[in-house]
């Protein structure tokens, strides 16, 4: 699984991007640069992570360093898995 892609795609379909989460890399920032991600989305993100990948996200895992890059949520939902991202 490239779990790098799965997070670009979830991102483009929590957030209603219309395919711009495609062009988006590691370095992509999130938090305070793309609108579409208020404190309501990062709910529903973490909320598809937890439907996506079948695990379970603590309320205390989560800060803003998660949602700083497409790489750092990434890395992120790779840790939950128990891969290398």
């Amino acid at each position: 699984m490239d779990i790098n892609k799965e997070v670009r795609m979830m991102l483009d379909e929590v957030l209603h991007l219309g395919g711009r989460a495609r062009t988006f890399d590691d370095d992509t920032l999130l938090l305070g640069s793309i609108p579409e991600l208020d404190s309501m989305a990062v709910v529903a993100i973490i909320s598809a992570i937890e439907e996506r990948f079948s695990c379970a996200v603590d309320d205390d895992e989560i800060d803003g360093a998660v949602f700083a890059t497409v790489g750092t949520l990434s890395h992120f939902v790779a840790g939950k898995l128990g891969v290398a991202g």
